[in-house]
């Protein structure tokens, strides 16, 4: 999309219409701020959105060296970003640049205007996606500082926590930037004490969790001293599907996230066989909009909120959280998915996050740009990543276990990478060997075939092979498979955990009342549209579970 087009997008001036629309929601008259005044200021908590009636206010960035204006705004122009609905801090500040006023709306009016009125919903959302989309692709706007080193695993944990959450960041790297040093002097802080996260000046942390990192950005929600009518344990595309039929249907609905929304499918680069994007769509931005589109249904999503525990009271569920918090719910999904296995090569731990990923984003692309990188993998998200590299690197080396491509690869895909010029495929070759001094520097691969053993110089190295199902939590009474995938409806239907007289429902566990959906499930066809599909068909579940409670 254009540019021009993004910022009539993002920045609408509402018809007499609409602000007549938005008027009888705001909480009162419209109130007076003087010239110089502030509505509110960047890292403010206050959820109020406001809508100009007359005077001019300067969105402004404090973020960098200087304040920035970003934007005048006037008459039927209204303030706000998707931070909006999801209860971050605010990322810039509002000054009334002349005597001004502005009606002042809470977030349960703002969240009746977005369900009750489609017109005005889809003016504000579509604003405030294009908002954060210019924000984020704005060479002036600052955001988060992280300041660390290309070769530490933490400043790499760090920069992709952040990535995976839309949270806007630059990252400084202490080999390659020559203000860094200047920078640190500043703020007091040594190299050794890097990574460090900063905001303005104002915000300092050393090497957070992060769980610090998610309450100090304000992405970890408090979980409210309630029985919840459905809590979902994951939000990758099943347990975001279940959150928003859930909200939408009048469910009290919460959703526990332990690192970022979108599971696997939020780290791939483009999902092209998706239902209605012809174009392709990247994980990240389906991730973004399905959080976007719960956020304003009301689900409540907590990043950062680990489940370490469960257990049962009566016929409720009772989640327990690293920190001691207790979640309880009447009725549970498990959609926590299941994630890349490591690799059984010698030196592999060593190098997670500092050579060996599981991801290919922009993240770890800038890790390898004009490199020869390594790819192990057949599958479909292994082939969206190598053909994503190509783009990258100056080789992308991709290692099967076999010797059909087209065996675990959709075809579309498999034709991709045999024309792409810079992917070399390697039939019948495996990884043996890591090597590198705190980084990665080599690996050494062999050729099972004819048992010949090669080293080959590369910053980088991505997997993707198989999975393993994230079910380490659940208690016994969750029945699972051999592969310890959940087991759901006609799978235990004959089991002697069930207790009931009817049969399972479709999704249900071997316990009433708790469901699963997407990849975590035995038997689940592990794509994006049947993730989806499932965590919208959990919810009718719920509903006819809690007819007979």
């Amino acid at each position: 999309m254009a540019e021009q087009d993004l910022n009539a997008i993002a920045f609408p001036t509402l018809t007499e219409t609409q602000m007549l629309g938005l008027e009888r929601y705001a909480d009162a008259a419209p109130k007076r701020f003087p010239a110089g005044e502030a509505l509110f200021h960047a890292g403010d908590r206050d959820p109020k959105f406001y809508v100009i009636k007359a005077g001019e206010i300067e969105i402004v960035d404090i973020t960098g060296e200087e304040p920035k204006t970003l934007r005048v705004q006037g008459p039927g122009n209204f303030t706000g970003d998707v931070g909006h609905l999801t209860g971050s801090p605010k990322i810039v500040s509002a000054i009334a640049r002349s005597d001004c006023e502005a009606f002042e709306i809470s977030e349960t009016k703002l969240r009746e205007i977005l369900n009750q009125d489609p017109q005005l919903s889809d003016v504000i959302l579509q604003a405030f996606i294009a908002r954060r989309q210019l924000m984020r692709e704005s060479p002036d706007f600052t955001g988060l500082r992280v300041i660390g080193s290309r070769y530490s695993r933490d400043t790499f944990r760090i920069r992709d926590f952040l990535a995976k959450n839309q949270v806007l960041f630059k990252w400084f790297d202490l080999e390659e930037d020559p203000a860094v040093a200047h920078f640190l002097q500043q703020i007091g802080v040594s190299e050794a004490e890097t990574p460090v996260v900063t905001c303005a000046h104002c915000l300092l942390l050393r090497n957070p969790s992060n769980r610090e990192l998610a309450e100090a950005i304000g992405i970890r929600r408090t979980v409210e001293h309630t029985v919840y009518d459905l809590a979902i344990v994951g939000s990758g595309p099943a347990g975001l599907a279940a959150a928003v039929y859930g909200a939408s249907e009048g469910l009290n609905t919460i959703v526990l996230e332990h690192t970022a929304p979108g599971g696997q499918a939020g780290s791939s680069m483009r999902i092209e066989n998706y239902l209605g994007f012809p174009m392709g769509i990247t994980g990240s931005e389906l991730a973004e909009r399905a959080a976007l589109q719960a956020d304003k249904f009301g689900a409540r999503i907590s990043i950062a909120t680990s489940v370490t525990k469960m257990s049962f009271d009566s016929a409720y569920s009772v989640l327990e959280l690293e920190g001691g918090e207790n979640v309880i719910a009447k009725c549970l999904l498990i959609a926590t998915g299941a994630e890349y296995r490591r690799l059984d090569v010698e030196h592999c731990s060593r190098f997670e996050g500092a050579g060996v990923y599981y991801a290919a984003t922009p993240n770890e692309a800038q890790m390898c740009r004009g490199a020869d990188v390594a790819l192990v993998g057949g599958g479909n998200s292994a082939g969206q990543a190598a053909v994503y590299l190509s783009q990258n690197a100056r080789k992308v080396l991709l290692l099967i276990r076999g010797d059909d491509l087209c065996k675990s690869m959709s075809s579309y895909l498999a034709h991709r990478i045999v024309h792409t010029p810079n992917i070399e495929l390697r039939r019948c070759t495996e990884v043996v060997r890591m090597n590198g001094d705190g980084h990665l520097s080599s690996i050494e691969i062999l050729n099972k075939t004819t048992g010949e053993r090669e080293t080959l110089a590369t910053p980088a190295l991505f997997s993707f092979i198989g999975a393993f199902p994230r079910t380490g939590w659940l208690p016994p009474e969750i029945e699972k498979d051999e592969k310890d995938f959940v087991c759901t409806g006609i799978d235990v239907g004959d089991s002697p955990r069930w207790t009931l007289k009817r049969q399972p429902f479709l999704l249900e566990t071997s316990r009433p009342g708790v469901f699963a959906a997407g990849d975590v499930r035995s038997g689940s066809v592990k794509r994006v549209a049947s993730a989806v599909g499932e965590g919208a068909m959990a919810v009718q579940f719920v509903h006819e579970y809690l007819k007979t409670m």
